[in-house]
């Protein structure tokens, strides 16, 4: 197997989205843990009837350029004996993006995805190493990641990817109501 993760050009975003991002669960993180602090809340799952989300249902990554100018963001594509297998999109350094907070020492994994028959085999670890190394180029201190309160596997993979859950928002997705939005961060080490 010849794995190849490599930097793309920016027009890859209309093929990007062939690799789905798609994700079934059967447990969450119920609304009653959010309450006080992020770095206080203990994150218990609760199981409920099994259900499908499909982010891509909802925008299409080639639809970013659209909304922002998107010339200073990464797009990483994955692949496995030259087959698209997975990807990552990291937003750097972008007017209008509030995830970034005006800030130029931020980065944001903005998307990252692994088709469904190559998931829990390390390709996500070794895309979000590449964020890293995409961040520390860049100087800055942090990379940002959003994720939701129904997609507990996300948020178990960026905990143990050294990630810590920095803020939440209960009320941020106004037609996803019953969805809290979750903020992790992972702090890179200025050497």
């Amino acid at each position: 197997m010849n794995l190849k993760i490599k930097r793309t050009p920016l027009s890859f975003l209309e093929e990007y989205h062939k690799v789905p991002i798609r994700f079934s669960s059967d447990t969450i993180y119920p609304e009653e843990l959010f309450a006080g602090k992020a770095e206080d809340i203990n994150l218990i799952e609760t199981p409920v009837p099994p259900f499908t989300k499909d982010y891509d249902e909802h925008e299409l990554p080639y639809k970013w350029v659209e909304k922002w100018d998107i010339s200073n963001w990464c797009i990483l594509k994955t692949e496995i004996d030259g087959k698209y297998i997975a990807g990552a999109v990291i937003a750097y350094n972008t007017n209008g993006v509030n995830m970034l907070e005006g800030r130029d020492d931020i980065a944001v994994l903005w998307d990252i995805r692994v088709s469904p028959e190559y998931r829990g085999k390390g390709i996500g670890e070794k895309l979000f190493k590449e964020a890293i190394k995409f961040t520390e180029e860049k100087n800055c201190e942090f990379l940002k990641i959003e994720t939701q309160n129904i997609n507990v596997n996300a948020c178990k993979f960026y905990k143990k990817m050294g990630c810590y859950l920095g803020k939440y928002s209960i009320n941020e997705y106004k037609d996803f109501s019953d969805e809290i939005m979750m903020l992790w961060y992972y702090q890179i080490q200025i050497s």
